[in-house]
C-alpha cells in the first residue's frame, strides 16, 4: 500500500457556490490535484454522493483524463442507502466506472457500516458481491469505512476476514470519546491485522479553528506549523494507520498538508502531552460535563445510554457551523437501536440520585432529543 500516509478526499472541492457543492471549481480543483501529485502523493478518495454526486466526475476531469493510470490510486465506496435491490450494486458500480473513467479502482469501499446499514448489505448480498469484483479485477484491494462501536467492528472483522482495511474517525479529540470511541475501534482493527484509513483527522475543519488559548499553546511551541497540522500528524503517528485522508478544499490546504507530511515526523513526547492539554482545555468549554462514569445507566428503566449520548451531544456542539453534516447524529442513531432514545426518559430521577457529578441529566437528555431527534 502507500508509502506516504496523506492522501485527498475529494469530499469538500473548492466550490463556484458556496450554497452548492456540486458546483465545482474545476480549475482550482486540477491546480490542486497537480500539486498534490508532483509532491509525490498518489491516493484519491472519492464516493457516489460527494459533492452533490458530482465528485467522481470531478476525479475524471481533473485526475483521470489528465494523468497516467499508474501515476495515481484511486478509491470510491458503495452506500446502502442508494440500494433498493441486488441490481442496484452492478447498477452503481458501472456508473461509478464510467464517471470516473476509470477501469477498475484500486479501492473500493462498502460505505459506512453500521448497525442499520449492515442489514441492508447482508440482505443484498455485498459482503460476496465486492469480493467477486476483487476477483474479476475491477477492485484491486476492498475495505469499508465505518461509523459505529467496536463491538460491531469486531463481529464484522471476524465473518469478514477477506476485508483489507478499514476506514476509522480518528483524531484527537475522538481518541477518547465514549461515543465515537476511535481508539477502541482502531485497536479492534489492529487486533485483526488490518491496516488503517483515518478519515476526519480535523473533524471537518473544528480541529483547524481550536479555541484561542489552545491555538496560543501551539504557536508557543511551533510557531511555524498550521493547527491543523497537529491534528493530522496525531492520527498518522498511530503505528496501524498507513494512510490520512484530508478533506482539501482549496490550494492553501494541499500546500501546507504536503510540505509537512513529505517528511513525516512522528509526534515526540512533549508534543503529545501538548495535545493532551488541548484536549483537556477543548474539552472543558462542554455542554454537560459528563465524565461517563455510567453509574447513571444500570437502573435506567428505559435503558438509556446516557454517557455516550452526552459525549456525542457535546462533540457535535463543538463542531464548525460552515463543516455542514457532521457523524454525532448518525452515532446517536446507530446507538437507538439498541438502547432507549433520550426522548424515551420517563423522569424517574434514579439517575440524578446516583450522579456523582450532580449533573441535571433529565434536562440534558431533554436537550439531546432536540438535538438529534428532530
Amino acid at each position: 500500500m502507500e508509502n506516504k500516509k496523506l492522501g485527498f478526499g475529494l469530499m469538500r472541492l473548492p466550490s463556484l457556490n458556496p450554497n452548492d457543492p456540486s458546483d465545482i471549481d474545476m480549475e482550482e480543483t486540477k491546480k490542486m490535484v497537480d500539486t498534490f501529485l508532483e509532491r509525490g502523493f498518489t491516493y484519491f478518495d472519492t464516493a457516489w454522493m460527494y459533492c452533490g454526486f458530482k465528485s467522481e466526475n470531478a476525479a475524471k476531469e481533473a485526475l483521470v483524463d489528465r494523468h497516467p493510470r499508474d501515476s495515481y490510486t484511486l478509491a470510491t465506496k458503495l452506500h446502502a442507502g442508494f440500494l433498493q435491490n441486488k441490481e442496484d450494486r452492478d447498477r452503481i458500480f458501472n456508473e461509478q466506472l464510467e464517471k470516473t473513467g476509470v477501469t477498475y479502482f484500486d479501492y473500493y469501499l462498502l460505505h459506512d457500516i453500521n448497525t442499520h446499514s449492515i442489514e441492508t448489505y447482508n440482505a443484498l448480498d455485498c459482503f460476496n458481491w465486492i469480493q467477486d469484483k476483487k476477483e474479476k479485477g475491477l477492485v484491486k484491494h476492498i475495505g469499508f469505512s465505518y461509523h459505529d462501536g467496536p463491538e460491531l467492528l469486531d463481529k464484522v472483522l471476524t465473518e469478514h476476514p477477506e476485508f483489507e482495511f478499514v476506514q476509522l474517525q480518528i483524531n484527537y479529540l475522538d481518541w477518547d470519546s465514549a461515543g465515537v470511541q476511535s481508539r477502541e475501534c482502531y485497536e479492534v482493527a489492529t487486533k485483526h491485522h488490518k491496516s488503517v484509513i483515518v478519515m476526519e483527522p480535523v473533524k471537518g475543519g473544528t480541529l483547524a479553528k481550536v479555541p484561542e488559548s489552545v491555538e496560543k499553546m501551539f504557536k508557543n511551541y511551533a510557531p511555524e506549523a498550521s493547527i491543523p497540522s497537529w491534528a493530522i500528524r496525531f492520527a498518522a503517528d498511530h503505528q496501524n494507520v498507513w494512510l490520512v485522508l484530508s478533506g482539501m478544499s482549496n490550494m492553501e490546504q494541499v500546500l501546507d498538508n504536503t510540505e509537512f507530511m513529505s517528511d513525516f515526523k512522528p509526534l515526540n513526547e512533549e508534543e503529545m502531552n501538548l495535545i493532551e492539554r488541548a484536549v483537556a482545555e477543548i474539552n472543558s468549554t462542554i455542554a454537560i460535563p459528563c465524565t461517563g462514569c455510567s453509574y447513571c445507566t444500570d437502573g435506567c428503566p428505559m435503558k438509556i445510554n446516557i454517557p455516550k449520548y452526552f459525549s456525542l451531544y457535546n462533540a457535535d456542539l463543538q463542531e464548525v457551523e460552515e463543516k455542514g453534516w457532521t457523524p454525532q447524529g448518525e452515532y446517536y442513531s446507530n446507538l437507538t437501536k439498541t438502547f432507549g432514545k433520550a426522548s424515551e426518559c420517563i423522569g424517574c430521577g434514579q439517575c440524578e440520585a446516583v450522579c456523582p457529578q450532580h449533573l441535571h441529566i433529565i434536562e440534558g437528555l431533554s436537550e439531546v432529543a432536540k438535538h438529534f431527534e428532530q
